[in-house]
């Protein structure tokens, strides 16, 4: 009796989990979850892949769902769909292409800069308010204006 109360219990939390990214209005914002990740033309294993991607942490827009199928746009505007078990709700962000994009000791362009980024470089943000966000980059952090992020809305705030 206390094996099978258990078990309803483990498949009620189990059942549970994942309705937090279920509940989020579209587009949302998610990063890949995992080291390999198959973009897909269509929401099913049977429809063509068109990118394999190898980038794990890398931003992606959720813009539709379909079951367990997600319609995601990548960084670089392609879309297609990809398993809602393949993407995380962690939040990164993709240094826009151009020169290395300063980030600074404070929310501040009069603040110090700590460090430079290159284009393409991913990083977790911890939190975005008035066009800056808080990010780590490795065991680097610090400040970077939100117009040269892909991954955050302009006017988004993230706690």
């Amino acid at each position: 009796m206390r094996f099978r109360g258990a078990i309803v219990a483990l498949a009620v939390l189990t059942a549970a989990a994942p309705a937090s990214a279920q509940d989020k209005a579209v587009p949302y914002w998610a990063s890949i979850a995992s080291g390999q990740a198959m973009m897909r033309t269509g929401p099913a294993r049977t429809y063509p892949g068109t990118w394999l991607y190898q980038r794990r942490d890398l931003p992606v827009r959720v813009l539709k769902r379909y079951e367990t199928w997600r319609l995601i746009e990548d960084p670089d505007g392609e879309k297609g769909w990809m398993l809602s078990t393949l993407l995380s709700e962690r939040r990164t962000v993709l240094v826009k292409a151009g020169d290395p994009k300063p980030i600074y000791a404070a929310a501040s362009t009069g603040s110090r800069v700590r460090y430079r980024v290159e284009a393409g470089v991913i990083g977790a943000i911890d939190h975005c308010k008035d066009g800056w966000c808080h990010i780590k980059i490795g065991k680097r952090e610090g400040f970077a204006e939100v117009k040269n992020l892909w991954g955050v809305a302009a006017d988004e705030v993230v706690d």
